[in-house]
This record gives C-alpha cells, structure tokens and sequence, in this order.
C-alpha cells in the first residue's frame, strides 16, 4: 500500500487523479464497463506519469476506484526533497492533461502536502481534490474578471481611437466621448462590484427594491456593441420602446444584455442581423430575447455552453466564460436563461426576470426601430 511505502517518508506533495466517468459507469453501466474503463485510464497514468515524474516517484491505485495517486518522493539534486508548488503544479497540469488526451475523459485534478502522522491517504486524497476545485473556481473567478473587464475597455479604446484618427463632426466627437465617459463608469462599478458576483459566493437571492429600466439598459448596450457590429456588417435591431424595468441592477442586466448580444454578433451569420425585443410576461416578469440570424446552437449543446470553459461551435473567438456570468447573474436575481432555435433559423436565448414594482419610465423611440 502507498500508506505503507510512505511511512518515515516526512512531507512529500502527494498527486491526485480522480476520473467521475469510472463512478458514473459503474452506476449506469455495470463494473465490466466501468473496469474496461479503469483499464484505460490506468494505461493512460502509467504514460503520463512515465513522462513527467522521476524514477523513484510512488504511484497507485486501488483496483475499483476512480483515484490515481502519486508521491514525489524523489530528492532533488541538493538533497532537499521539498519541490516548489509551481512545480508541483506543472507536473499535476501534465499527467492531467495526458490523462484527458489519451481518454478523451474529464479529470478532477488536485495535490497536498502528505505526512504520515496526518491521518492516512484518504483524508489526504480529500483535502488534494478539494484544493484543486477551489484553484479551479479561483482561476475560472479571475478569468471572469479579465473577460468581463475587456468588454468596457474594448469600447472605451475603440471610441477613443476613432477621436484619435477621425475629426468628425463636433456632435459626433461629443458623443463618442460621452460613451467612452460612461463605459469607464461601468468599469469602475464592475470593479468595485465584482466579488457580488464572484464563482465563489453564489446565491440564488434577489433585491426585490432593485431596478433596471430596459429603455437605459437597452442604450447603454447599442452603444457598446455597434463597433462590434458594424466590423461583422451585422445590423442591430433594438425595439422602438422599452417602457418596462426588471427587479434586478442596472449593470448586471447591462453585463447580462452585453454578452448575449455580443455573443450573437461573433457566432451569428457576418452581414446578419440581431434583434433584441423586451416584453412583460406573466406572473410579474420581464423576457428579453436576442435573437440571430446565423447557424444556431445544435439541441444537444444548448445546456453544455452555459458551462465554465464551453464555447459555441462556430470557432469564434472567446473565453467560455460570458453565457456561464450570464446564466450566474441571472439566476442570482431570481430569474433564468434558455438557449433555443430563433424564427430565422438562428439562435435564440430568451432572459425572463422578475418585474420591478418601481415604474420604469417610458423610453424615447429610436429612428428606423434603432437599426445600427
């Protein structure tokens, strides 16, 4: 047994691979599948760590169990056994990645520190996978924030640009600067708000006093995505009116409308067209639907995408990170997002919120039912 092997061994960083689809097999399918399986992913191991481990490093696994483990117990050059974190990592991120490639099966990945008077090699295994799920959301909360600050940032520089390289006239110079003031407010509520919706602080609560009027949110997210738009020849069609307010914040449901839209003008058909439209529905709720005219999301995909790290199959460029804040967000104030086909063939993903019990005020129409 490993236990047996480490005893006087002192502090060494223990290794832990843990497949789901071994557990899951043998629920579903039996233990011949789920041992066929395990067969797989033990030759998979025994590669992985054959290319990233030294020669006197431990490994195992007990036969009907969805674990593999290492030990690297080898000492360094100078003698110290101790490695670096960083390089424990790297070596975790390798035989995981091996593992995954050669499977085409998820891991769960994670490492401790193992001492032999600390409680055994199952608690130790524990506290491995626990901390590899909590460096996992870290890293996902922390790519949220990059991708989600890249958004205002992108439209402020690309307004900027534009006053940099065209003179225009002086009401279009004053309102390229007046968008870029406002995408830099955002940016600053973003920041200071960016932990209320942090992968690790989930809550499915919402402010019923919130309010977002949808004529104000509606505007602030043209203005953010025409540059987009117009670089796809995408036409934006946004509705004329939008007299009705969502119990939820005014940036959170501008974030929410940004990456939907956003996400339709990059996967969407170039040279289409996206339509936004807003409507009371029942039971005291807001839908909000943004549709497109491109491929659309296959049946079987639909549910995937709102996944951490999933991205649409068009090839587009993107994180995988935005439909997941959109669905977080959401849900946290009450409400839900679906992903279904669109009349014209496209995608469509419908929003429906709680209705504010605060009277929005009536939005001024836009010329051309504020095509763009």
């Amino acid at each position: 047994m490993l236990a047996d092997r480490l005893a006087g061994a002192g502090d060494v960083p223990l290794l832990v691979i843990r497949v789901p689809a071994l557990e899951r097999t043998a629920w579903r399918d039996g233990r011949r599948a789920a041992r066929a399986i395990e067969r797989r992913v033990t030759a998979a191991f025994t590669t992985a760590v054959a290319r990233v481990l030294r020669a006197d490093d431990l490994i195992a696994h007990d036969r009907g169990t969805d674990a593999f483990l290492a030990a690297l117990v080898t000492p360094m050059r100078d003698g110290q056994r101790g490695l670096a974190p960083v390089d424990v990592r790297s070596a975790l991120g390798r035989i995981a990645a091996t593992v995954e490639g050669l499977t085409q099966l998820d891991v769960d990945a994670g490492w401790t520190r193992y001492d032999a008077g600390e409680g055994g090699i199952a608690p130790a295994v524990d506290r491995a996978l626990a901390r590899g799920a909590q460096e996992r959301e870290r890293y996902a909360f922390f790519s949220a924030v990059g991708h989600e600050l890249r958004t205002p940032l992108s439209s402020i520089r690309g307004y900027l640009e534009t006053l940099l390289t065209d003179e225009g006239d002086p009401a279009t110079r004053r309102r390229f600067v007046g968008i870029a003031y406002n995408e830099s407010l955002r940016l600053t509520r973003l920041l200071e708000g960016m932990f209320e919706i942090s992968l690790l602080d989930l809550s499915p609560t919402y402010a019923p006093a919130a309010h977002a009027g949808l004529a104000g949110v509606l505007a602030a997210v043209a203005d953010a995505c025409t540059a987009r738009a117009r670089a796809r020849g995408v036409t934006l069609r946004f509705p004329d009116r939008a007299a009705v307010a969502a119990a939820i914040d005014a940036d959170r449901l501008t974030l929410v409308l940004i990456n939907l839209v956003d996400n339709a003008i990059k996967h969407g058909r170039a040279g289409g067209t996206v339509t936004v439209a807003c409507e009371p529905a029942p039971a005291r709720a807001v839908t909000i639907v943004v549709d497109d005219d491109g491929p659309g999301v296959a049946a079987a995909e639909r549910e995937r995408i709102f996944a951490l790290g999933e991205r649409g199959p068009t090839g587009a460029d993107g994180s995988g990170i935005g439909l997941a804040l959109v669905r977080m967000i959401v849900e946290r104030a009450g409400g839900r997002v679906d992903a279904d086909r669109a009349p014209q063939g496209g995608a469509r993903f419908t929003v429906v919120l709680p209705r504010s019990d605060f009277p929005a005020p009536a939005s001024k129409p836009r010329t051309g039912g504020q095509a763009l």
